[in-house]
């Protein structure tokens, strides 16, 4: 019995021993090893030359047949955060809802308003298109980034998605993993977190899935305040996970990545490798926290999932407001 003990402690040090030096390996990567995931993980040329929709080709007719039979109960949840007017430190430039008429003329025979937002940021919900990450001067699929003008993108810009994303959609819950509120600024998910959240879950991340990542964002925001610079997310070597996978869109409360990355030289690794390599579109700033409620009452992590850009020709991105429906 000692013999077995002592067998069973050897190989429980052994295992604790391999994860602490994986994880150590993993927060010494370098920019060189980075761009080696580039060449890695592209998609460039998979869907031809000409190709400017990158991931989204995964969303086969079939597929969307299949995340139609995802809604048995009829229960929608808005994946969008209510716009952001306020000046905050994670909000420079807030959406600005202007009334050009209202009902307190009583000659008014019509009410109107005007919307203004830059949309690109930490604050405001919205996709990234193709053409908004620059890497070597150039965009996905080889394109020169020269291709975005001060008229706007003519290639891989966001009206190439005006007929809309319709899919199955799973909700990567970190807080639930991690058995807290929220994840706490400069928080890395590794692929052993996903790994671990698939078993937990009971569910596999197939081709042509919206990946979203709950990190919390918004819940420490209401209990702390807003604060700037740094936010818990996916770590790069999470992107050879996702690729594996062959996911088609990813989205998250933040940006998707941890920052700051770690990784001298590269910013945001995560955007490099999705949009730029992989061709796969992003969603930034969605607000998660009913999402998480209800897929933690329904014990149900995948979900249809629907969303629209607005049909702007040249655009970086578009806010927009995804719906995910149980």
């Amino acid at each position: 019995m000692k013999i077995r003990y002592l067998i069973s402690s050897l190989l429980a040090l052994h295992l604790v021993s391999n994860s602490c030096l994986q994880a150590q390996n993993e927060d010494q990567l370098t920019q060189t090893d980075i761009l080696a995931m580039v060449e890695e993980l592209s998609n460039w040329g998979r869907w031809g030359a000409d190709d400017q929709l990158g991931a989204i080709n995964l969303i086969t007719p079939q597929k969307r047949k299949e995340a139609a039979k995802l809604v048995q109960l009829g229960i929608s949840v808005s994946l969008s955060r209510d716009a952001e007017t306020e000046l905050a430190a994670d909000n420079p430039n807030p959406f600005q809802h202007k009334m050009l008429s209202d009902g307190q003329n009583l000659h008014a025979q019509w009410c109107s308003d005007n919307f203004s937002v830059s949309y690109h940021g930490f604050a405001h919900s919205h996709i990234d298109s193709l053409c908004h990450y620059v890497h070597e001067q150039t965009l996905y699929n080889g394109i020169s980034a020269k291709v975005v003008t001060p008229e706007g993108a003519k290639k891989l810009d966001v009206h190439n998605l005006k007929n809309g994303v319709f899919t199955r959609g799973i909700l990567i819950d970190g807080p639930a993993l991690k058995g807290v509120d929220y994840l706490e600024p400069g928080t890395a998910i590794y692929p052993s977190d996903l790994d671990a959240w698939e078993k937990k879950a009971g569910v596999k991340i197939a081709s042509g899935d919206v990946v979203l990542i709950y990190t919390g964002r918004w819940a420490r925001r209401e209990a702390v305040g807003p604060w700037n610079g740094t936010q818990a997310g996916l770590h790069a070597t999470s992107a050879r996970w996702l690729r594996e996978r062959d996911i088609s869109v990813l989205g998250s409360d933040g940006g998707s990545e941890v920052s700051p990355s770690g990784i001298p030289g590269v910013n945001s690794p995560i955007h490099l490798l999705m949009l730029h390599s992989m061709g796969v579109h992003m969603l930034d700033n969605l607000d998660l926290e009913a999402l998480s409620q209800k897929a933690k009452e329904l014990k149900r992590w995948d979900f249809l999932i629907t969303f629209a850009p607005l049909a702007v020709e040249g655009g970086t991105g578009s806010p927009l407001n995804p719906i995910a429906t149980f």
